[in-house]
Protein backbone atom coordinates (compact mmCIF):
# COMPACT_ATOMS: atom_id res chain seq x y z
CA UNK A 1 0.00 0.00 0.00
CA UNK A 2 1.42 3.49 -1.53
CA UNK A 3 1.53 6.16 1.70
CA UNK A 4 -0.67 8.97 1.53
CA UNK A 5 1.21 12.15 2.71
CA UNK A 6 -0.36 15.11 4.38
CA UNK A 7 1.74 18.71 4.26
CA UNK A 8 1.20 20.76 6.70
CA UNK A 9 2.83 24.23 6.59
CA UNK A 10 3.86 27.05 9.61
CA UNK A 11 1.97 30.10 10.13
CA UNK A 12 2.94 31.17 6.85
CA UNK A 13 0.17 29.16 5.72
CA UNK A 14 1.21 29.10 2.16
CA UNK A 15 0.41 25.13 0.67
CA UNK A 16 3.57 25.61 -1.86
CA UNK A 17 5.46 25.78 1.03
CA UNK A 18 5.88 21.55 1.05
CA UNK A 19 6.29 21.10 -2.68
CA UNK A 20 9.84 21.07 -3.43
CA UNK A 21 10.24 18.51 -1.13
CA UNK A 22 7.07 16.60 -2.29
CA UNK A 23 8.10 16.12 -5.75
CA UNK A 24 11.73 14.52 -4.52
CA UNK A 25 9.09 11.96 -3.39
CA UNK A 26 8.00 9.12 -4.83
CA UNK A 27 5.09 10.12 -7.87
CA UNK A 28 3.06 7.37 -7.06
CA UNK A 29 2.81 8.36 -3.36
CA UNK A 30 -0.76 10.18 -2.79
CA UNK A 31 0.48 13.88 -1.86
CA UNK A 32 -1.95 16.58 -0.31
CA UNK A 33 -1.02 20.04 0.75
CA UNK A 34 -2.92 22.03 3.11
CA UNK A 35 -2.85 25.87 3.20
CA UNK A 36 -4.63 27.82 5.99
CA UNK A 37 -7.46 30.70 5.40
CA UNK A 38 -6.51 33.75 7.09
CA UNK A 39 -3.06 33.21 7.73
CA UNK A 40 0.19 34.21 5.96
CA UNK A 41 -1.57 35.87 2.68
CA UNK A 42 -4.15 33.37 2.00
CA UNK A 43 -8.21 34.25 1.95
CA UNK A 44 -9.68 34.06 5.10
CA UNK A 45 -12.27 31.88 5.75
CA UNK A 46 -15.27 32.68 8.64
CA UNK A 47 -15.29 29.25 9.82
CA UNK A 48 -11.85 29.02 10.61
CA UNK A 49 -11.19 31.27 13.73
CA UNK A 50 -8.09 29.22 15.27
CA UNK A 51 -6.02 26.20 15.44
CA UNK A 52 -8.74 23.76 16.65
CA UNK A 53 -10.36 24.79 13.35
CA UNK A 54 -7.34 23.52 11.67
CA UNK A 55 -7.28 20.31 13.04
CA UNK A 56 -10.86 20.04 11.94
CA UNK A 57 -9.62 20.83 8.59
CA UNK A 58 -6.98 17.99 8.18
CA UNK A 59 -9.29 15.57 10.33
CA UNK A 60 -12.44 16.02 7.68
CA UNK A 61 -9.29 15.02 4.97
CA UNK A 62 -8.39 11.47 6.51
CA UNK A 63 -9.88 8.88 5.03
CA UNK A 64 -10.12 5.03 5.72
CA UNK A 65 -6.92 4.02 5.53
CA UNK A 66 -3.92 5.56 7.85
CA UNK A 67 -2.01 8.98 6.33
CA UNK A 68 1.37 10.42 6.98
CA UNK A 69 1.54 14.00 8.58
CA UNK A 70 4.75 16.40 7.97
CA UNK A 71 4.50 19.26 9.68
CA UNK A 72 6.66 22.47 9.73
CA UNK A 73 6.57 25.02 12.84
CA UNK A 74 3.09 25.76 13.75
CA UNK A 75 1.94 22.81 11.58
CA UNK A 76 3.09 21.15 14.39
CA UNK A 77 1.37 22.30 16.30
CA UNK A 78 -1.89 20.82 13.97
CA UNK A 79 -0.26 17.42 13.71
CA UNK A 80 0.44 16.37 17.00
CA UNK A 81 -3.41 17.94 17.85
CA UNK A 82 -4.94 15.39 14.72
CA UNK A 83 -2.72 12.48 16.11
CA UNK A 84 -3.84 12.69 19.82
CA UNK A 85 -7.48 12.83 18.97
CA UNK A 86 -7.09 10.08 15.97
CA UNK A 87 -4.54 7.96 17.10
CA UNK A 88 -5.35 4.94 14.83
CA UNK A 89 -5.36 6.72 11.59
CA UNK A 90 -2.08 8.39 11.51
CA UNK A 91 0.72 5.93 10.78
CA UNK A 92 3.61 8.20 11.14
CA UNK A 93 4.90 12.09 11.38
CA UNK A 94 7.86 14.07 9.84
CA UNK A 95 7.93 17.56 12.35
CA UNK A 96 10.22 20.25 11.51
CA UNK A 97 10.89 23.18 13.52
CA UNK A 98 8.01 22.91 15.39
CA UNK A 99 6.94 23.84 18.99
CA UNK A 100 4.72 20.63 19.09
CA UNK A 101 2.90 21.63 21.66
CA UNK A 102 5.72 23.04 23.75
CA UNK A 103 6.67 26.15 25.45
CA UNK A 104 9.04 27.49 23.06
CA UNK A 105 10.35 30.70 24.95
CA UNK A 106 11.54 28.23 28.00
CA UNK A 107 13.76 26.60 25.53
CA UNK A 108 14.99 29.46 24.24
CA UNK A 109 13.15 30.32 20.90
CA UNK A 110 12.56 33.89 20.03
CA UNK A 111 9.28 36.04 19.57
CA UNK A 112 8.18 35.01 15.91
CA UNK A 113 5.11 37.09 16.78
CA UNK A 114 6.11 40.05 15.90
CA UNK A 115 7.99 40.15 12.65
CA UNK A 116 5.09 37.66 11.63
CA UNK A 117 2.80 40.67 12.18
CA UNK A 118 5.00 43.13 9.91
CA UNK A 119 5.33 40.43 7.51
CA UNK A 120 1.24 39.46 7.25
CA UNK A 121 -0.52 42.84 8.63
CA UNK A 122 -3.55 41.46 7.36
CA UNK A 123 -3.44 37.49 9.07
CA UNK A 124 -6.22 36.64 11.45
CA UNK A 125 -4.80 37.73 14.75
CA UNK A 126 -5.77 34.44 16.65
CA UNK A 127 -2.60 33.44 15.44
CA UNK A 128 -0.71 35.13 17.28
CA UNK A 129 -2.55 34.82 20.52
CA UNK A 130 -3.23 30.98 20.63
CA UNK A 131 -0.45 28.94 22.17
CA UNK A 132 -1.18 25.37 22.34
CA UNK A 133 -0.08 23.04 24.83
CA UNK A 134 0.41 19.34 25.11
CA UNK A 135 3.51 18.36 26.86
CA UNK A 136 1.41 16.17 29.15
CA UNK A 137 0.09 14.05 26.24
CA UNK A 138 3.23 13.74 24.41
CA UNK A 139 4.14 10.31 25.64
CA UNK A 140 1.59 8.71 24.42
CA UNK A 141 2.03 9.58 20.41
CA UNK A 142 3.81 6.38 20.18
CA UNK A 143 3.56 6.98 16.07
CA UNK A 144 7.49 6.22 14.32
CA UNK A 145 8.49 9.90 14.42
CA UNK A 146 11.28 12.00 12.46
CA UNK A 147 12.35 15.08 14.12
CA UNK A 148 14.50 17.21 11.76
CA UNK A 149 15.74 20.44 13.45
CA UNK A 150 18.55 23.10 12.08
CA UNK A 151 21.16 24.20 14.84
CA UNK A 152 20.77 27.88 13.26
CA UNK A 153 17.20 28.67 13.93
CA UNK A 154 16.48 31.46 16.52
CA UNK A 155 12.78 30.59 16.56
CA UNK A 156 12.48 26.72 17.26
CA UNK A 157 16.08 26.45 17.86
CA UNK A 158 17.55 22.92 18.91
CA UNK A 159 16.63 22.70 22.23
CA UNK A 160 13.11 22.13 21.29
CA UNK A 161 13.87 19.40 18.86
CA UNK A 162 15.43 17.22 21.80
CA UNK A 163 12.97 17.75 24.33
CA UNK A 164 10.62 16.37 21.85
CA UNK A 165 12.92 13.48 21.18
CA UNK A 166 12.78 13.18 25.32
CA UNK A 167 9.28 13.34 25.35
CA UNK A 168 7.77 11.04 22.19
CA UNK A 169 8.38 7.54 22.80
CA UNK A 170 9.37 6.73 19.11
CA UNK A 171 11.31 9.49 17.75
CA UNK A 172 14.60 10.37 16.07
CA UNK A 173 15.84 13.62 15.85
CA UNK A 174 18.08 14.85 12.45
CA UNK A 175 19.78 17.60 12.51
CA UNK A 176 20.53 20.45 9.19
CA UNK A 177 24.14 21.95 9.79
CA UNK A 178 23.80 25.74 9.78
CA UNK A 179 19.89 24.95 8.88
CA UNK A 180 17.46 28.02 10.01
CA UNK A 181 13.98 28.38 10.11
CA UNK A 182 13.19 27.42 6.40
CA UNK A 183 15.46 24.75 5.57
CA UNK A 184 12.81 22.33 4.28
CA UNK A 185 11.57 24.97 1.33
CA UNK A 186 15.52 26.65 0.50
CA UNK A 187 17.35 22.61 1.00
CA UNK A 188 14.94 20.18 0.21
CA UNK A 189 17.73 18.15 -1.52
CA UNK A 190 19.15 17.27 1.90
CA UNK A 191 16.48 16.07 4.18
CA UNK A 192 14.58 14.09 1.17
CA UNK A 193 16.81 11.12 1.71
CA UNK A 194 15.52 10.94 5.16
CA UNK A 195 12.23 11.73 4.52
CA UNK A 196 11.70 8.78 2.44
CA UNK A 197 13.59 5.95 4.74
CA UNK A 198 11.03 7.45 7.25
CA UNK A 199 7.50 6.92 5.03
CA UNK A 200 8.65 3.57 3.10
Amino acid sequence: MTPTLFFLPGAGADPAYWRPLAELLPADWEKVHFGWPGLGHQPPDPAVNGIDDLVAMVEARLGDKPVDLLAQSMGGAVAMAVTLRNPTRIRRLVLTVTAGGLDVPALGGSNWRENYRREYPDAAAWITEQRPDHTEELPSVTQPTLLIWGDADPISPLAVGRRLESLLPNATLRIVPGGDHGFVESRPGEIAPWILRHLS
